[in-house]
């Protein structure tokens, strides 16, 4: 609804292609000093307002406003009225939220929005046709001249703001390096466990335990994971997806096997890339990390635990070259 003139008392309020006519000024939204300040933002060093904000005010709409400024081009310098670029406005989008006034919908906007500084506000309240221009134009030119004063007066507070925004800045990029050389020590010592195991025996009920260290080998992985097992299911992928965000996994597996290309499919939408291959050759189950360290599993993933076993590690090179041709 927007409110396009004044004749004699009578308001004349536009709804898309009818007319009201009523005669109640009373329903008229009038706004403060305090509400227009809010709606004041700093742009290119400038303070401006923006055309839908300047439209509300004045009760027209956005592209009458627009209109006006475009068929006079030569009264609008660039000191007066700009187009704001993608991601100013994305930048000033954080602000809407907070005013007191209702936000127009800038998502569904065919252009980007225009501010209008100070003048280009009151070149424009001279060519706007309506009775209450005179007081909105009032309104915000004190609003602007408050905003002067504020920002004059509070000046050190914000010099202060800003050092302490820069000093944030400088803690989180100290916090960002120390956790790289976390990840450094982590991976490090990741690499040393791997190094140190040999075998392992699980007996009945030690489920945890066997995940565990099944979950410790496939993050160990840094480019590829070959998986050997004839008894895949659900909580195989499971599994699966704590490996680290690059690595690719080929799944050697029996026809038997109970997982549906869909899973594959719906796993590789978020933990990308798996391949699944069918094969009748493997009794066992094999892990194989990087093409160079090589586990023999007892039991199928889907069951570990459940009875005794070993994880045992084939360091014969001549063993993990094979496994490497296989596919």
């Amino acid at each position: 609804m927007f409110y396009n003139s004044f004749n004699k008392g009578v308001i004349i309020i536009e709804r898309e292609k009818s007319l009201i006519i009523t005669n109640d000024k009373s329903n008229i939204k009038t706004y403060n000093i305090g509400d227009i300040k809010n709606l004041i933002y700093t742009v290119r060093g400038n303070q401006v307002m923006l055309d839908s904000d300047v439209a509300m005010l004045y009760h027209y709409s956005t592209k009458r406003i627009n209109e006006t400024v475009r068929r006079n081009k030569e009264r609008f310098p660039e000191n007066f009225c700009f187009q704001l670029t993608i991601n100013e406005t994305v930048n000033l989008r954080s602000h809407f939220a907070t005013s007191s006034l209702k936000k127009e919908n800038y998502g569904g906007r065919r252009y980007l929005p225009y501010a209008f500084t100070e003048q280009g506000i009151a070149m424009l309240s001279g060519l706007l046709k309506n009775d209450i221009a005179i007081q909105v134009s009032i309104n915000i030119m004190n609003a602007f001249v408050e905003m002067r004063k504020f920002i004059l007066s509070n000046g050190q507070i914000f010099n202060r703001l800003s050092n302490i925004e820069y000093k944030l800045i400088d803690q989180d990029r100290k916090l960002t390096n120390h956790e790289k050389n976390f990840e450094k020590v982590f991976d490090e010592l990741q690499k040393n466990k791997q190094q140190e195991f040999k075998q392992k025996i699980f007996f009945d009920g030690q489920i945890y335990d066997s995940y565990s260290l099944i979950i410790d080998i496939i993050k160990s992985a840094q480019d590829k994971i070959l998986l050997i097992d004839n008894y895949i299911d659900d909580s195989v992928l499971e599994m699966l997806t704590k490996k680290r965000k690059d690595v690719e996994v080929i799944i050697l597996t029996s026809q038997n096997s109970n997982i549906k290309k869909i899973d594959i499919q719906n796993f590789n939408k978020q933990y990308p890339t798996l391949k699944l291959a069918y094969t009748n050759k493997f009794h066992d189950r094999f892990i194989v990390i990087d093409k160079k360290n090589l586990y023999h599993i007892g039991a199928s993933l889907k069951d570990l635990g459940k009875k005794c076993f070993a994880i045992s590690k084939i360091e014969d090179k001549e063993y993990i070259e094979k496994m490497n041709n296989l596919y």
